[in-house]
């Protein structure tokens, strides 16, 4: 059956003969919903988007003329229509990850950063196949939309009487529906575009606001002599855990594994001497782009969004990172998820940046994860924490074992066994991403996994390695993909500081943080840009 039958007794929505009938109401029930899709598959099933649309009743009406007008009419309205059904899916992709809709002036990195994600996934060619479906798909739809109006163009032409009869009822019962306040007389396209042409504009007029911030450091005025004096031959390790977001300690499936975890470490690591604090933070992002994170916990500003950490980082507001490097301290950085150059990388002010090449990693790696956790902070410590004479480290370290696709899934070793990485070959086991993400569960257990991963990792490098220098700072970047946290509409992250030097650890207290390594749920949470100031205040000044 075709959804345009051919005859010349056929009209609109009702004929002598049953096909015409059959032929024209699927063309206009798919065009009816091309435009209530919600863009938001949350909503999919609420039950809210029914209703008659404007945009479907104009539709006809400017289809109805012949003629060239007419052509240029269903040319026109294919490319709308397209556009449209584009920018929901761009939104229903976007807040799947994010939990925010597409925006072009923030989001504009997505296509480079994607590729360079399926690449590492799927390799080149996968990747290639991916990117040539993904832009064949909008041609073809295209082409389909222009069949589908000029069918329905040509039927209004075939019973130009009941098909105007038709579009002035339905043009007179939207507008009475509206007058009377019914809400099934909807204008969803509209609704659509003015939506997303408010947000470029607040986006445009934020560029604005976020310079004169820039501008506007409270901190320039502690004197060097006080700058940080408290922390004075401490190491100092800033560690960002991928995708460590509060869900982990909130949702039930979850929090059964990490929060005992949390407190079998907490144990060990009093019994060693340990004093730990923690707390939740806001981050800036949701579901990726942690960059924003990094930049603003270390700039004291919220980047919440590509514009201002491309804005932040040409400029010459000074990170936490120059700060502890003008009080004396080396600085560094661990990116092992760095594969490539990383020129914004200077706005920081490192004396050394560990990109992926530079770890001298020699095991296979963990699908698109270049080495497990273990061996990234194994090699921080032979690099950079040996023995001996040498300046205080604050290092900026970003663990990535718990990046999605969460397989396969590394396993901890024993410490001297790290060597050069080639004892995980554990990343030759577990089931390809492609059979992981089948499942939604599924995908949940081994990001779970993975977090837990992360987290004993890090205790247990606390616990081999550390001494009465290391002043340690875990932090959360962001929640995971929103599938992932079950839809929580939470952008918070567990932070939690362990030192020996209990006096440290309980100036946090004065951050709204309390004692222990599971945050209080009941606390302030402030956002993660307000954790620089915190540490410039609490540890600057004069040392007791």
């Amino acid at each position: 059956m075709t959804l345009f039958a051919k005859s010349d007794s056929s009209a609109l929505f009702g004929a002598r003969k049953s096909a015409p009938v059959l032929g024209g109401l699927p063309a206009w029930a798919l065009l009816w919903w091309v435009m209530v899709l919600p863009n938001r598959l949350g909503d999919w099933f609420a039950g809210t988007w029914f209703g008659l649309p404007l945009e479907l009743v104009l539709l006809g009406l400017a289809l109805y003329p012949a003629g060239a007008w007419g052509r240029r009419v269903c040319r026109l309205a294919s490319l709308v229509i397209v556009a449209a059904l584009c920018l929901k899916l761009a939104d229903i992709a976007t807040d799947q990850a994010f939990g925010r809709p597409f925006n072009p002036v923030l989001d504009y990195r997505f296509p480079a950063d994607g590729w360079h994600w399926l690449a590492g996934s799927l390799g080149s060619v996968g990747a290639a196949s991916v990117v040539a479906l993904l832009l064949a798909l909008p041609v073809g739809l295209l082409l389909f939309a222009h069949r589908l109006l000029a069918g329905v163009q040509g039927q209004l032409r075939r019973a130009p009487g009941r098909g105007i009869a038709l579009l002035a009822a339905g043009s007179a019962l939207w507008l009475g529906m509206r007058l009377v306040g019914v809400p099934f007389a909807t204008q969803p396209l509209t609704d659509l575009l003015a939506i997303h042409g408010h947000s470029i504009c607040h986006s445009l007029a934020d560029a604005e606001d976020f310079q004169r911030q820039l501008a506007d450091d409270p901190a320039s005025g502690i004197p060097d002599a006080e700058l940080l004096a408290k922390l004075r031959g401490r190491d100092v390790l800033l560690v960002f855990v991928e995708s460590y977001g509060r869900t982990v300690l909130d949702r039930a499936d979850y929090a059964e594994r990490i929060r005992p975890l949390l407190a079998r470490g907490q144990k060990r690591l009093t019994e060693r001497g340990w004093h730990t604090a923690s707390a939740y933070l806001t981050s800036p992002t949701y579901g990726g782009i942690s960059w924003l994170a990094h930049g603003s916990l270390l700039s004291g500003l919220r980047i919440d969004n590509q514009s201002r950490y491309d804005r932040l980082v040409m400029s010459r507001h000074v990170s936490l990172n120059r700060w502890f490097r003008r009080a004396g301290w080396r600085t560094v950085a661990v990116q092992p998820a760095h594969t490539m150059a990383w020129p914004q990388g200077e706005y920081f002010g490192y004396d050394k940046i560990y990109a992926a090449q530079d770890l001298g990693y020699r095991g296979p790696p963990f699908n698109w994860i270049t080495m497990p956790d273990q061996y990234t902070l194994a090699a921080l410590g032979r690099f950079e924490l040996g023995p001996g004479q040498r300046v205080p480290l604050m290092a900026e370290i970003a663990l990535i074992s718990s990046h999605a696709p969460w397989t396969p899934l590394p396993v901890l070793v024993d410490w001297q066994a790290v060597g050069d990485g080639e004892i995980f070959a554990q990343a030759r086991r577990g089931d390809a991403p492609e059979t992981v993400w089948q499942s939604t569960e599924r995908i949940r257990d081994q990001y779970c996994q993975a977090v837990a991963y992360s987290l004993e990792t890090l205790i247990s490098f606390v616990l081999e390695f550390g001494d009465d220098r290391l002043v340690l700072l875990i932090v959360g970047d962001h929640q995971p993909l929103s599938f992932v946290s079950g839809d929580s509409a939470s952008r918070d992250v567990p932070a939690h500081l362990i030192s020996r030097d209990p006096v440290l650890v309980a100036a946090a207290k004065d951050w709204h943080w309390s004692p222990g390594i599971l945050p209080d749920p009941a606390a302030p949470v402030e956002g993660m840009e307000t954790l620089r100031a915190h540490w410039l205040k609490s540890f600057s000044g004069e040392r007791e």
